[in-house]
């Protein structure tokens, strides 16, 4: 078996719904990205064997093979392929298990996995008439959520993921004090990280925007002021 090792890695800062990064299509992101870290690794671009994304929505500017896309919008040697993964939130994730167990198989040697997802850009969707002249369908915002259910599916099979956290919550008796007191600390952490400039070396700057948008310098009382999107 051959061992794996992590070469390099970059990503664009992160950005809110509706924020700093509203008006850039996924597929450019993932691209200037994929450009960027080739040339900062080093290794020469045909040397790739793979090229692995993980997208959860791919409703949108995300469809047909983003994988793919990104290789010839980043003008990589046409030769390099690129596929898509889709394990919803754990679509990035499973891309970079994959790109390590190809290479532990012997099946490639230079991989580049990531993820790449933008829920501002998704798309509204409508299901086609079943017979002509009926009436329109149902519209979905493919932003979260499902749409296009199986009706065989059961209620519990087709939860949003504000539903699954409600669940995990009631599960494991997480109160809603411990929950806001844990988000304060992770935020915290994160604004520390940032001032810190501990983020810096693997955030690629898009334009002028150059740290994460989703980390607030908020407090413990504004938090449990917030309405829950679910339960009392």
């Amino acid at each position: 078996m051959t061992e794996a090792f992590i070469l390099d890695g970059l990503r664009t800062p992160i950005g809110r719904y509706g924020g700093v990064l509203a008006d850039q299509r996924p597929d450019d992101l993932v691209a200037t990205t994929l450009k960027t870290v080739v040339e900062r690794s080093g290794i020469d671009a045909s040397d790739i064997d793979e090229v692995i994304l993980g997208s959860a929505n791919q409703a949108g500017e995300d469809n047909r093979n983003i994988a793919r896309m990104a290789v010839l919008l980043a003008g990589l040697p046409e030769s390099v392929p690129g596929f898509t993964v889709n394990r919803l939130c754990a679509s990035g994730m499973t891309a970079i298990t994959t790109a390590r167990a190809m290479i532990a198989a012997g099946d490639a040697d230079v991989v580049v996995a990531g993820g790449v997802e933008s829920m501002t850009r998704a798309p509204w969707v409508s299901e086609k008439p079943s017979r002509a002249w009926s009436k329109p369908g149902r519209t979905w915002d493919t932003s979260i959520g499902w749409r296009f259910t199986n009706p065989a599916f059961s209620e519990d099979t087709t939860l949003s993921m504000p539903q699954t956290a409600e669940r995990v919550a009631e599960k494991w008796n997480l109160t809603r004090e411990a929950l806001d007191e844990f988000a304060f600390n992770s935020h915290q952490k994160a604004l520390a990280a940032q001032k810190a400039g501990s983020f810096d070396p693997e955030i690629l700057p898009i334009g002028d925007v150059t740290a994460d948008e989703g980390p607030r310098d908020s407090t413990l009382e504004k938090l449990g002021k917030l309405r829950p999107i679910h339960g009392p």
